[in-house]
């Protein structure tokens, strides 16, 4: 899955490994799904490392210095945006993304009256129906709007052309997932999805589609995705590369 589910985890502990000097503090887990070593950094959270069940723990240090730039570079990319003065809520002549297209945000006042927004070519008109309403609740209602729409009927779509059957669909404002998919069958997604590019999207609907037949990113996982979306590569690093701009959209 994009972004995996923390299902089926256990903590071992807190521990603690200097690299080029500095002192990370990070939290062990060992997972019964997990087939190799994955590292997660997260802004609330930090750095989190998921072993597998039989992992040997005596190799963990050695493995982290290996990869120290990584976990520092990540480390100081947090940082640095946390540094940063709290987010405000948007305002007129701010731009804002869809479907990876840039808009301009343009935010109006109407009385007493429902909020409503309207797309009309490169503009999102956010009409704000009471001074007490908030732009950013009035954009996040819509967005999930959207994706439950778009995710949906793309869904629909993309497994019947790789002839597959899911059970169920629900649309979440997930804080470390894009997506994931169940043994039973039902498929999550990420409302801030509807933020990236169409193709990026499906990247990630195929990829939670082919966890229907491959529960684990074996081999055979990826040459479905493959088949289904040769440039896989190209957006999960787009999803990397943008995570932390499309995370923080609308956060409050």
């Amino acid at each position: 899955m994009v972004q995996t589910t923390h299902r089926q985890l256990t903590i071992v502990g807190e521990q603690k490994i200097t690299i080029n000097g500095q002192s990370i503090l990070y939290i062990v887990r060992r997972s019964t799904r997990a087939k190799q070593v994955r590292l997660e950094v997260r802004p609330r959270t930090g750095l989190t490392v998921v072993i597998p069940s039989s992992y040997n723990l005596k190799h963990l240090s050695t493995l982290l210095e290996s990869k120290g730039k990584w976990i520092l570079d990540k480390i100081t990319k947090y940082k640095e945006i946390q540094s940063l003065p709290a987010q405000k809520e948007n305002k007129t002549a701010d731009v804002i993304s869809y479907l990876g297209r840039n808009l301009e945000l343009v935010k109006r006042q109407n009385g007493n009256n429902p909020n409503c927004v309207t797309l009309e070519r490169n503009r999102l008109i956010v009409t704000i129906g009471s001074a007490s309403s908030r732009l950013n609740s009035a954009l996040e209602q819509w967005y999930r709007m959207q994706a439950v729409k778009l995710i949906k009927e793309r869904t629909y779509r993309l497994s019947a052309r790789m002839g597959l059957t899911y059970n169920r669909i629900t649309i979440r404002g997930q804080k470390t997932r894009w997506g994931s998919c169940s043994r039973r069958g039902n498929l999550s997604f990420n409302w801030r999805l509807i933020m990236a590019p169409e193709p990026v999207i499906d990247y990630v609907i195929i990829h939670e589609l082919s966890h229907l037949k491959e529960m684990n990113h074996t081999k055979r996982f990826w040459e479905m995705v493959a088949e289904y979306c040769p440039r896989w590569h190209e957006y999960r690093k787009w999803l990397r590369d943008h995570e932390m701009e499309l995370s923080d959209k609308l956060s409050r």
